[in-house]
């Protein structure tokens, strides 16, 4: 196999292409840029190329025309090591002689005998990527002439493409317009993956010896498919057959301007396409783009001012559209009517029709009748359809009413006046849309689990609300998410989220609640430069008095369990599930786990629902609900405040308990408990403060629900806490973050 100079291989590069139709190579614009020459003899050089120094876009298609010849030669000079003839160019090829062909001859008994160069190789090896701005063409083919020859393309010892050209005598090759049959000839195309190097090979079988006496030459060469004619048994013997394919089958070049698509292109101020022109992207997969003209323009579409209206009217074949005149438009043409007539002036259409002044008056009611007939149509079909969409539309809404369990939720908004359940207000669909502006996206508050939280304004009082609507509706679960709106419908507390009514018009139910403007506890804990700085010890605690972040869940849930008729267990405790008004007054929100327990009950069986790390785990292995299970999430909530660390740490290592609940036990157990505190609670709380609150922690974490407290006890123990006073003792501790997400009210935490 002969090895190619890096010249040699870009030398081939450039001559590898498809060869285009004459009527595309006529379509080409002769446009120079001024002051520039546009012919080199018979040869039409348009831009982007030029002829000489600064006549070409850049210098990859700077072309120099060789007039020691007659007549003068077109060459492509840039980036080789040897010059390159160029046959002809189009508006995407140039054409270029390809220079050598594999060719090996042999004697009657099969031994090689030697050809002039450059006809006597028999492989070689070609690298198909494009250069600079030209690349091959799948126009191209490689064909191989002979009756006992293979051509192989291969890649290192992987064969890629193979083709055998076979014939016993002169007389079997007759081919057929002179295309390659597999007899005497056959071909085969540019391998799918251009990037690699590729060797080009020819095999013979018998060395010719069966075929010798007409057949003792075989030729592999690389050129335009449409451009080869094999002329027949007379090929075979030929002697100057690589000649003839030398002269006669060129190769053909695509060319595009850079390495940008159009998108790209566009952007930069180097884009080529002028005014009137369009940008076309190159389809060889190596990038770079060409310009066109409109349609209806002409001109060459890099130069300025870029490509000018074809007036069609001069055309005559145009003006055979026409019946009598032709109006040039840009980009176009028109036809019309002289004066006296009417219609649209083509032949074909409807032609130009004489106007009859007496039956003029009788063709002005005729088409004021249809016109206004026509109005009169177009008015009452206007109204049916609008008929029928209001009726489709309310027949739609009470049909999303009762999917979404309406009958159901008036059913117990109806049973609910003897038990002390709130009524329930029940918006219609239109009101929630004009709050939300149709559910914008810049009115997005956030996303959970179970639905997206829409800011809604609600008129005619400017209420501001939250909106959330369910991400999808399972049939199956319209009694559990009444369940949601009934047990909403019973909570009235100042710390917890106030729930508003809901809508079962629409396709998925939507849940309106209060808003509530400055995020999440977790937010305010977990913010990226540690704890906010208003959650001091003093404030933390009082704060879980007056039920604000964190301990505002030790009198919110206490009411849940001793003021409610009947007892609530939440089921989903955790700080992303407290709020903070603008009073930074907490508040907890989500009951859509929610479970309302009899109160001759002490625990329910449920599903398990919960958030990791918050999640009971008693409840998690038994599947039985009780209050405790709300008390061990409080604890994880309290340990979350106390050290500013996530309920889980993933990025911690697999020897590391990466349980927050697990740490906080063991620091306690193992006296390490001022280790994992937050500084600031160190040094502004007393001794005796951290360790009755981690001890009252520790307990609520217990592992079995009956050695927890009852939620109000750890309200009681809280408020002993705050009024409690000792001295004052600190120790530095270890912070860790991680993101998380509120099911209402998601805050993103940066990182």
């Amino acid at each position: 196999m002969e090895k190619l100079s890096a010249g040699r291989v870009a030398e081939c590069l450039l001559m590898v292409v498809v060869f285009l139709s004459a009527s595309a190579i006529a379509q080409t614009t002769t446009i120079a840029r001024p002051g520039c020459p546009t012919h080199c003899g018979n040869l039409t050089v348009p831009y982007p190329f030029g002829i000489g120094s600064g006549c070409a876009f850049d210098s990859k298609f700077e072309i120099l025309c060789d007039t020691r010849s007659n007549p003068p030669n077109t060459v492509l000079t840039t980036g080789v090591e040897q010059p390159i003839l160029v046959y002809d160019i189009s508006d995407r090829h140039i054409w270029v002689p390809y220079p050598r062909s594999l060719t090996v001859c042999y004697d009657s008994k099969g031994a090689w005998r030697p050809m002039p160069f450059p006809f006597n190789f028999t492989s070689h090896t070609m690298l198909l990527q494009r250069y600079n701005h030209y690349s091959y063409s799948r126009e191209n083919k490689f064909t191989t002439v002979g009756c006992d020859d293979t051509l192989i393309i291969s890649h290192g010892t992987n064969y890629v493409s193979r083709c055998t050209s076979r014939c016993s005598n002169a007389s079997q090759v007759v081919p057929v317009n002179g295309t390659c049959s597999g007899i005497g000839c056959c071909q085969l195309p540019l391998p799918k993956d251009l990037s690699k190097m590729y060797n080009i090979s020819m095999v013979s079988g018998m060395n010719h010896t069966k075929v010798w006496s007409f057949n003792p030459c075989a030729h592999t060469f690389f050129g335009e498919m449409s451009r080869f004619r094999l002329l027949g048994a007379s090929d075979l013997s030929n002697p100057n057959f690589p000649r003839r394919v030398f002269e006669t089958a060129p190769v053909v070049l695509d060319w595009a301007i850079g390495d940008l698509n159009c998108k790209e292109a566009q952007r930069i101020t180097e884009y080529a396409c002028k005014a009137n022109s369009h940008c076309v992207d190159s389809d060889t997969g190596f990038g770079g783009y060409r310009c066109r003209c409109d349609n209806g323009y002409e001109g060459n579409p890099y130069l300025s001012p870029g490509c000018t209206d074809i007036d069609e009217c001069k055309n005559p074949e145009t003006m055979k559209s026409c019946e009598q005149r032709c109006i040039n438009l840009p980009g176009g043409f028109n036809c019309s009517c002289l004066e006296g007539y009417f219609g649209d002036g083509r032949k074909g259409g409807q032609g130009c029709i004489l106007i009859n002044k007496k039956s003029a008056s009788s063709w002005f009611k005729l088409f004021l009748g249809i016109g206004l007939g026509s109005l009169v149509f177009v008015a009452l079909a206007t109204s049916l359809c609008y008929i029928i969409k209001k009726t489709n539309d309310s027949k739609m809404r009470l049909k999303f009413f009762e999917q979404n369990g309406g009958f159901l939720l008036e059913q117990k908004i109806a049973d609910g006046g003897s038990d002390g359940t709130d009524v329930t207000k029940i918006f219609t669909a239109k009101e929630l849309r004009q709050a939300t502006n149709n559910f914008a996206q810049d009115m997005i508050l956030g996303q959970g689990g179970t639905g997206i939280v829409f800011k809604g304004i609600l008129l005619p009082n400017k209420l501001q609300v939250a909106v959330k609507r369910s991400k999808t509706v399972d049939d199956t679960q319209i009694e559990q998410f009444i369940n949601e709106v009934a047990i909403l419908s019973r909570i009235n507390h100042r710390h917890v989220v106030k729930f508003l009514g809901c809508c079962l018009e629409a396709e998925v139910p939507l849940l309106v609640y209060e808003y509530v403007s400055n995020g999440t506890l977790y937010y305010h804990i977990h913010r990226e430069a540690g704890g906010s700085d208003w959650l001091s010890w003093e404030n933390r605690l009082r704060i879980a008095i007056e039920a604000a972040p964190f301990y505002l869940a030790a009198g919110a849930l206490a009411y849940l369990y001793s003021s409610a008729s009947t007892p609530i267990i939440h089921r989903d405790v955790k700080s992303t599930n407290i709020l903070i008004d603008e009073n930074y007054t907490a508040k907890i929100l989500d009951f859509g786990a929610s479970r309302l327990v009899p109160l001759d009950r002490t625990h329910v069986a449920t599903l398990v629902q919960g958030t990791l790390g918050y999640l009971d785990p008693e409840y998690f292995q038994t599947s039985r609900l009780t209050e405790k299970s709300d008390v061990y999430s409080f604890g994880v909530v309290l340990a979350e405040l106390l050290t500013e660390r996530k309920p889980v740490s993933p990025n911690l290592s697999e020897e590391e308990d990466r349980n927050l609940s697990a740490i906080f036990v063991q620091s306690v157990n193992e006296n390490r408990l001022f280790q994992i505190l937050v500084p600031r609670l160190v040094k502004e709380g007393t001794l005796d403060q951290l360790q009755r609150i981690a001890e009252l922690v520790k307990r609520c974490l217990q592992l079995r629900g009956e050695d927890r407290p009852k939620m109000n006890e750890v309200a009681s123990e809280l408020e002993r806490i705050r009024h409690s006073v000792e001295h004052s003792w600190a120790e530095p501790c270890f912070i860790l973050e991680e993101d998380e997400a509120s099911d209402l009210y998601p805050v993103t935490i940066s990182p």
